[in-house]
C-alpha cells in the first residue's frame, strides 16, 4: 500500500517525513523506518520540467477523474455497508462481488495455497504499481517546478509504503489547483496503468496468435497429485466438452461447472429424495429396453448399491409428456421422474462406461437444443442415482500433444467408440465436489500451434498473470487512495478541494474536513474487515 503525507495547514501535524534537512539514506524510530532514494531527482525533475505544458494538461485531466474516484469510492463503501448489514438472509462471499473483484479475491479457493510463481507475480505487480504511483507524483511537482526531495520506502509499525517529500515551503507557496495536480497524479497513473494493463489483455491473443492457439479448448498444465482427476487427465490434455457442451477457453470451464453446481444446488428433487439418495432427475441416457431386461434390478432403498463396475439407474420420465410410459418391470412411471413398482423405485445396475456412450436425453444438460424425450421406442430415458452431495458430470478431452497423435494426420482423428476409447482422447465421468474439482486443475487458453513447442505452454499464463494482478493491484491502489481516509491520497485532495468553498470559514472546513476523514476511515475499516471475514472465514 503506497502511503504519503506531503504537507498540511500546519508543519508540526505531518506525520511523515517531508523534507530532508541532510541527505541521509534512511531514519529509524520505534514505529516508523525507510529506506530513501535520491538517485531519481534531477533525472525526474529534468524530464517533468522539460515535458512541463504537456504534463499540466495531462494531470489536470487527473485531477477531475480523482474526483469522480473520490465520490465513486464513497458510493461503492456505503453500497457494501448496507449489503453488511441486510438482515434477513445468509450471509455470502457473493455479497461483495464489487470489492471482491478489486482485490481480486474472487478467485480464492478453501484448501489451495499460492505457488512460488503466483507469489514473485504478486510480488513485483506491488512494487511496480507502487512505483507507477509515486512516479505521478514526482513527475507532477518537476511539472511545476518543485523539486523533489527523496523518495522513499518505508514500513510504519507494519505497514509497508512508499512516499515522495517535497520542500514543505515550497510545496505550500504553490496554487491550490497545482497541488491538486500532484495530489491526484499518483490515481491517475494507477488508473491508466489499469487501462494499459486491461488493453494488453485484450490484444494478447492477437499478439500471441503466430505461437499460439486461443479459445479452441483449454488445456491443462497441471494436475497436482491431490486433485481428483490426477487418474484421468495429464499435462497437455485438452478439455473438449462439459455434459456435452463445448468448452472454449479456462473461463468457460469455470462458468460451467459453477452452473452444474447451481443447478445441483438449486434441483427440488434432489431435497425431495435427501432421506435416502438422490435422483439427478435431469441427466439421462437413452438406454436400449434390451440391455434394461438383462440387467440386475434393485426395488428396495437399503438395496440400491451395485457391485463394483456398475452404477445404479433409474428411470426418468418426459416431462412434456402426459402419458405414463409403461415400466419394463410391470410398474410405470410417473411424470415426477420416479416409477412406481408396489412403491417401491426400480434401480437398474449398469457399465457406466458403456452408458455415457449412448445419446442423452433429460433437460439438465448443458447442451442446448435437446428434446427432453429424445429416445426412441425402443429406448428408455435412464438417469444415474446419487447421494445428494454428489454431482454427476460428463468430462470430454483429447490428448493432441501424445507421440501417437502428434503426427498432422492424427492428431485431431478420434476413433468412434467401437474399442471403448478414442485414440487421442476419451470421456469420464466425475462423482462427487464440481467446484473443487474445477480448481484443482491449472489450465490455460492457449495452445501451442507445434507438439515441440510445449515447454512454452506457460508462457501466456505468465503474461496473463501479471497483466491481471498488475491489473487489480494498481486497481487497489488507486481506490485506496481516493478514500477520504488518513494518511493517504485522499486526505490532501479533500483538504484541498474544500478550500474551494469559500463560503467556508477556516475553522469550518477543518471540522468538515475532520468528520469527513474519521467517517471515511471508520467506514473503510468497516467494509474492509467484513469483506475480509467473509472471504477467508465464511467461505473456507
Amino acid at each position: 500500500m503506497a502511503r504519503r503525507r506531503v504537507g498540511r495547514t500546519m508543519r508540526s501535524q505531518s506525520v511523515l517525513p517531508l523534507r530532508a534537512g541532510h541527505r541521509l539514506p534512511n531514519s529509524l524510530s520505534c514505529w516508523f523506518c525507510d529506506f530513501r532514494i535520491y538517485a531519481f531527482n534531477d533525472r525526474l525533475f529534468s524530464f517533468g520540467w522539460r515535458h512541463a505544458r504537456f504534463l499540466k494538461v495531462w494531470f489536470a485531466i487527473g485531477v477531475a477523474f480523482s474526483f469522480v474516484a473520490l465520490i465513486g469510492s464513497i458510493m461503492i463503501l456505503l453500497w457494501e455497508l448496507a449489503g453488511n448489514f441486510h438482515l434477513g438472509r445468509e450471509i455470502s462471499v457473493h455479497d461483495h462481488r464489487s470489492v471482491n473483484w478489486l482485490f481480486g479475491t474472487t478467485s480464492l479457493v478453501p484448501g489451495l495455497s499460492l505457488s512460488v510463481m503466483d507469489t514473485v507475480i504478486i510480488v513485483f505487480s506491488t512494487l511496480f504499481s507502487v512505483a507507477i504511483h509515486e512516479l505521478g507524483h514526482a513527475i507532477a511537482a518537476a511539472s511545476t517546478g518543485l523539486q523533489i526531495e527523496y523518495i522513499a520506502v518505508f514500513l510504519a509499525i507494519i505497514f509497508p509504503g512508499a512516499l515522495v517529500a517535497f520542500n514543505y515551503d515550497l510545496l505550500q507557496s504553490l496554487p491550490r489547483f497545482s497541488m491538486l495536480r500532484i495530489y491526484c497524479a499518483g490515481i491517475w497513473l494507477n488508473a491508466v496503468c489499469c487501462a494499459v494493463c486491461g488493453l494488453l489483455m485484450f490484444c494478447l491473443p492477437l499478439l500471441l496468435s503466430p505461437l499460439y492457439i486461443h479459445d479452441e479448448g483449454p488445456m491443462v498444465l497441471e494436475v497436482p497429485p491431490v486433485s481428483p482427476l490426477s487418474k484421468y487427465l495429464t499435462r497437455g490434455d485438452v478439455i473438449l466438452s462439459v455434459d456435452g457442451a463445448n468448452i472454449s477457453n479456462s473461463y468457460e470451464w469455470m462458468k460451467n461447472m459453477q452452473e452444474v453446481d447451481s443447478r445441483k444446488r438449486n434441483d427440488p428433487y434432489s431435497a425431495q429424495n435427501s432421506h435416502s439418495q438422490a435422483v439427478n432427475h435431469g441427466k439421462g441416457y437413452c438406454v436400449p429396453n434390451s440391455l434394461l431386461e438383462g440387467s440386475m434390478t434393485l426395488l428396495a432403498d437399503d438395496q440400491f448399491s451395485c457391485p463394483d463396475e456398475l452404477a445404479a439407474f433409474t428411470s426418468l420420465s418426459c416431462y412434456n409428456s402426459s402419458s405414463l410410459i409403461e415400466n419394463r418391470n410391470g410398474g410405470s412411471e410417473n411424470n415426477n421422474g420416479g416409477s412406481e413398482n408396489n412403491g417401491m423405485e426400480t434401480k437398474h445396475c449398469l457399465i457406466a462406461k458403456d452408458v455415457i456412450k449412448l445419446r442423452k436425453c433429460g433437460d439438465g444438460w448443458l447442451m442446448t437444443g435437446k428434446n427432453n424425450c429424445a429416445c426412441s421406442e425402443e429406448e428408455s430415458c435412464m438417469k444415474p442415482v446419487l447421494i445428494p452431495s454428489m454431482s454427476w458430470v460428463e468430462v470430454s478431452y483429447s490428448s493432441p500433444y501424445t507421440p501417437q497423435c502428434s503426427k498432422p494426420n492424427e492428431r485431431w482423428q478420434l476413433q468412434s467408440y467401437e474399442s471403448g476409447l478414442m485414440s487421442c482422447g476419451g470421456t469420464f465421468v466425475f462423482l462427487g465436489d464440481i467446484l473443487t474439482m474445477a480448481h484443482s486443475l491449472q489450465l490455460s487458453s492457449y495452445r501451442p500451434r507445434l507438439p515441440f513447442m510445449i515447454f512454452s505452454a506457460y508462457i501466456p499464463v505468465l503474461f496473463e498473470k501479471i497483466l491481471a494482478c498488475t491489473f487489480h493491484v494498481s486497481a487497489t491502489l488507486g481506490f485506496l487512495n481516493s478514500l477520504p481516509v488518513f494518511f493517504l491520497d485522499g486526505e490532501s485532495i479533500l483538504e484541498t478541494g474544500l478550500c474551494y468553498i469559500t463560503w467556508l470559514n477556516t475553522k469550518c472546513r477543518r471540522r468538515v474536513l475532520q468528520f469527513c476523514l474519521v467517517g471515511g476511515t471508520l467506514l473503510s475499516t468497516i467494509v474492509f474487515l467484513w469483506t475480509f471475514y467473509c472471504v477467508l472465514v465464511i467461505h473456507n
